[in-house]
């Protein structure tokens, strides 16, 4: 098991404190330690449990159903794919298979370098103008190959 990082752990109290009154606290608890931490170190699970009065197994339970959460610091950039219908109607799968090529990861890998992070999602609610990425907080649409290969340039420059 890792070092419990105690910034970490001051951080989930304070998430739990303010959420755990709430009927269903455990979403939005989990979306706002992502939210601070980028990722849901699996170290902090017991805690939220416990703040929560419940068991761990019921905490990892939600977090390994939703693809949402991640267990894993995630790269500088995390880049989101919709694998949704309407998107492959699109030809999402060229561009899915081209971002897997370009970065050298599969779905849930960071790039050696720690720039990127790919990630699957079943809808980014852009259907309109698939297929759609999200890279970071900012939506993309009508994604080709070649799109993509821009778009990730342009933010390696950002780095």
């Amino acid at each position: 098991m890792a070092e419990i990082d105690t910034a970490w752990l001051t951080a989930v109290d304070r998430i739990v404190a303010a959420h755990a009154d709430q009927p269903g606290a455990l979403l939005p608890i989990l979306h706002a330690v992502q939210k601070e931490l980028g990722f849901i170190p699996p170290e902090v699970v017991g805690r939220i449990a416990e703040g929560l009065n419940l068991s761990r197994a019921d905490v990892h339970g939600v977090i390994s159903f939703y693809h949402y959460f991640r267990t894993h610091r995630p790269g500088k950039h995390v880049v989101q794919l919709c694998r949704a219908e309407a998107c492959q109607a699109w030809q999402g799968q060229a561009t899915e298979a081209h971002a897997k090529q370009c970065l050298g990861v599969d779905y849930h890998g960071t790039t050696a370098d720690g720039d990127f992070t790919l990630e699957a999602v079943y809808c980014l609610g852009n259907c309109a103008a698939g297929p759609s990425a999200m890279i970071d907080d900012k939506l993309y649409g009508r994604v080709t190959p070649e799109r993509l290969e821009q778009l990730l340039a342009q933010h390696r420059r950002q780095s």
